[in-house]
């Protein structure tokens, strides 16, 4: 039986015809020894035809198509045009070797060409790659690199298809240097209450904020100074005018040292600092709220910003987070203490990241462990919505941390709490105004997830009623009847 190559490359589609399989013998052990020599290779195999692609959007278009195991219209027409036609009611004298199995599937199914693909076939189409400029005269080798960068570059930007506005980095370094400022506010704020104490030791009690604390060190400078004008001003800062006359009147009876010039603008320009980076931290916060609502508004409606962003963090990548069982994700942070337990053969720990949390910190003591197992579990649910959702919406998040507190009233109260299935159902109802009404009058939904093979639920959309389905590899949303 006689068999035929389809090689696959960047400039286009090529049959060859392996005509000579005697000369370099029928094992794959004697077709790989003969690949590297291209003068025994060429008596083995042919070039039949070579179907050049029109332009780089249709070599897109056909890598996208073999990629996912389909054959294409120009594919089927190439290949019947150039392979021998069997007689009616006979079967084909020659088979098609491919590399890919699906597409060789496809074309069989369609076609009724038979093909394989197995280790011999693949040891030949790999001597065709290696020697594919030499069977085509036109094409120069430069001319082959220059078409498979291009198409490699392509491919890669469809597949990942990179969307500014949900960089999940952001959020990762965000969140990093949000825990720097923190962690230098503070040394730096005791810094200026202790360096300003020895001038004004009184101040520190009057006020414990510490931004207020270094607002009032600039204002102030010199105790010696403060008047009764000055409590107006004074007011403005702290919001009170009887702590500002508490703090003229201790200025007036302080105890501290006197500084020099010198050492008082030394210290006014460091508590200028210190208001500097604690308004910039707010701006900062600020910048991680609007991101997490842009990238993860689910997560953000369940556990807030901040935790959600560090459940990010400590993953990754939000797509390492929706790819967390809600067990891995419940003890996140906590790995060191799992291991220790694992160990030690001990207690393992009941929760990681997510104990900052105010659900966890509201739930009894008795019942943290089970408060913070649910809370994962809805978490996970809440960041694969987030991360395989072309749509942003919220509306999830809000459901789900509606299920997070009525299962706190449960534990407390024994307030029995409502069914998962008609929470989802609530959820699509609240999404009705975000439906779309297509040309056949059938509703639409707009928000649709891509991939969501860990899911357990979806809907299907009938008659304005969501219906539960048990496929694990549904898609979320957008299945329409």
């Amino acid at each position: 039986m006689a068999l035929y190559l389809l090689f696959e490359s960047a400039s286009g589609y090529g049959l060859f015809h392996a005509y000579g399989i005697d000369e370099i013998g029928q094992s794959v052990e004697a077709v790989r020894s003969s690949v590297l020599d291209l003068e025994r290779f060429g008596k083995a195999v042919k070039l039949t035809a070579f179907n050049p692609f029109s332009s780089a959007v249709d070599a897109l278009n056909q890598c996208n198509a073999i990629s996912e195991g389909i054959m294409t219209d120009e594919l089927r027409s190439f290949l019947e045009l150039n392979l021998p036609k069997p007689k009616e009611g006979k079967k084909a004298k020659y088979s098609l070797g491919v590399v890919e199995p699906k597409v060789g599937s496809h074309i069989a199914e369609v076609t009724g060409i038979p093909c394989q693909s197995n280790e011999f076939v693949q040891e030949l189409l790999r001597g065709v790659r290696l020697h594919f400029d030499r069977f085509i005269k036109e094409l120069k080798e430069s001319d082959l690199e220059k078409a498979q960068l291009g198409l490699g570059h392509s491919y890669s930007r469809a597949k990942v298809k990179f969307n500014v506005n949900r960089v999940d980095n952001m959020v990762i370094q965000a969140i990093f240097l949000l825990d720097t400022l923190d962690k230098d506010i503070n040394s730096f704020s005791m810094r200026v209450r202790e360096w300003f104490s020895w001038h004004f030791p009184e101040l520190v009690k009057i006020v414990n904020d510490n931004y207020l604390y270094a607002k009032l060190a600039k204002f102030i400078v010199n105790k010696s100074d403060l008047a009764e004008k000055d409590i107006p001003a004074l007011a403005d800062i702290v919001g009170d005018e009887d702590k500002a006359k508490e703090i003229v009147e201790a200025a007036k009876a302080s105890m501290g040292q006197d500084l020099s010039p010198v050492d008082l603008i030394n210290v006014q320009q460091f508590a200028q600092r210190v208001m500097n980076l604690s308004e910039y931290r707010k701006n900062l916060y600020e910048y991680l709220v609007t991101k997490m609502n842009d990238i993860a508004p689910n997560l953000t409606s369940l556990i807030g910003e901040v935790v959600g962003a560090r459940l990010i963090s400590h993953a990754g990548s939000l797509s390492n987070l929706a790819k967390c069982p809600a067990s891995t994700l419940q003890i996140l942070g906590a790995e060191k203490a799992l291991f220790r337990a694992l160990k030690t053969r001990g207690n393992t720990p009941k929760y990681g990241l997510i104990f900052h949390s105010s659900f966890i910190g509201r739930a009894s003591t008795k019942n943290k462990g089970r408060m913070a197992r649910y809370l994962a579990n809805k978490c996970s649910i809440a960041s694969r919505i987030d991360c395989y959702s072309e749509a942003s919406t919220s509306v999830f998040g809000q459901k789900l941390r509606e299920q997070v507190e009525e299962r706190l009233d449960f534990y407390d109260k024994g307030i029995a709490p409502r069914k998962n299935l008609d929470v989802m159902k609530a959820a699509i109802n609240s999404m009705v105004n975000g439906a779309s009404i297509d040309d056949d009058g059938k509703h639409r939904l707009i928000p649709s997830i891509r991939n969501a093979s860990s899911f357990n639920f979806c809907f299907l959309w009938d008659n304005g009623l969501p219906i539960p389905c048990s496929m694990m590899s549904a898609l979320f949303f957008n299945i329409c009847r």
